[in-house]
């Protein structure tokens, strides 16, 4: 293998796969980056069995050719070769040659024979949807999955697809977050898993600003990828079955409050300042007549916030954990919100007061008084 390319392209690529490599293994190969050479192109991929990660990048290829090298000692070298011309050459005993300016350096590889191999979805179900949607999906529900062992299948987001809307869906056994939109074409009715640490990656891959931009997800039984052109993600689906959660959602509501999502959001914001000073972290929320009143102590002091609302039904006492709360606002961008009630120790929803676009649902704690 001998190539040329620029270090910046290079270094760029290497941030983006070294995430799919392995950190706690016995096997060596999955802590490398494969480097494949052919034609104009060299492609770098990295995987942990679970994700795979593979990102193209252009090169002036001389002689094609792979190599798998160290990914953490690989992707820290080149991390400070941005600016440079950078040419990779291997050996016949898999040693890769990084020649750059008037510099060399020497990396002992592993044969490319021993990589797993990454292959492609056969027969996939394809859903089409904008670049900004997916990303909208993704981050408005993964901060709800189970992040211990005890329930593996909830380390995941179910995504649901019907009638021409993707629905996301998480919770952890204390708070569900629910999030759907349009995608702009599928196949069929879906259902599928994907583990949290991989939509994570995906959603790193895109950005809010491809607001037109469209992307094929493609389905198989067992496992879903994202090919954005120079990047291409696969990730192994969870198998099982995921709670039903339309079962846990309340269909009944006793006291609805209308609220300025940035008032309550900013008044959370300096009760939790106290409310983490407490191993229960509890911010106590008390709805009478057209205020609710927002409480927290500690040891060193309490606070007290108070917010005009528009209320429906009956006044209440209820207490949360406040980071549940308050992961909740900062993935909600409208200007009024609705949260609905039943007794202080049923769980609460909270929603849009124009669409059912989302649908967070929060546990409350038991008040001792």
């Amino acid at each position: 293998m001998k190539l040329i390319c620029e270090g910046l392209d290079l270094s760029d690529a290497v941030l983006k796969v070294i995430r799919a490599t392995a950190t706690r293994t016995t096997n060596p190969i999955l802590e490398g980056i494969k480097l494949s050479a052919s034609e104009d192109y060299l492609t770098l991929s990295a995987t942990d069995l679970e994700i795979s990660i593979e990102k193209t990048i252009p090169a002036d290829v001389k002689i094609s050719g792979e190599v798998v090298v160290p990914g953490k000692f690989f992707a820290d070298f080149v991390k400070k070769l941005s600016n440079e011309q950078i040419e990779l050459s291997t050996t016949d005993h898999n040693t890769l040659k990084i020649k750059y300016t008037d510099s060399e350096g020497f990396l002992q590889g592993l044969s490319a024979d021993e990589f797993p191999i990454i292959k492609d979805i056969s027969s996939p179900e394809t859903i089409t949807i904008k670049k900004s949607e997916l990303k909208k999906v993704i981050d408005k529900t993964i901060f709800s999955v189970a992040v211990d062992d005890a329930r593996p299948i909830l380390k995941g987001c179910l995504f649901e697809i019907e009638n021409g809307t993707l629905t996301s869906v998480a919770l952890d056994g204390y708070r569900l977050a629910m999030y759907k939109t349009s995608v702009t074409s599928s196949s069929s009715k879906l259902s599928s898993i994907v583990p949290a640490r991989s939509l994570s990656e995906i959603s790193k891959l895109l950005s809010y600003d491809s607001e037109d931009e469209t992307i094929d997800i493609l389905l198989g039984q067992n496992h879903l990828m994202i090919d954005d052109g120079s990047v291409k993600i696969l990730t192994r689906l969870l198998d099982g079955e995921f709670i039903n959660y339309r079962q846990v959602i309340p269909s009944t509501t006793t006291t609805t409050i209308l609220v300025n999502k940035s008032q309550l959001e900013d008044g959370l914001e300096r009760a939790s300042l106290l409310a983490r000073m407490d191993k229960n972290n509890l911010v106590r929320f008390d709805v009478k007549d057209k205020i609710l009143t927002l409480t927290s102590a500690s040891n060193i002091g309490n606070v007290t916030e108070n917010i005009t609302i528009s209320l429906e039904g009956k006044e209440i006492s209820i207490a949360f954990n406040a980071r549940y709360l308050s992961d909740c606002m900062h993935t909600i961008t409208d200007e009024f919100i609705k949260i609905n009630f039943n007794s202080p120790i049923s769980p609460c929803t909270i929603c849009s007061a124009e669409n059912d676009s989302y649908l967070y649902l929060i546990l409350p704690v038991r008040i001792v008084e």
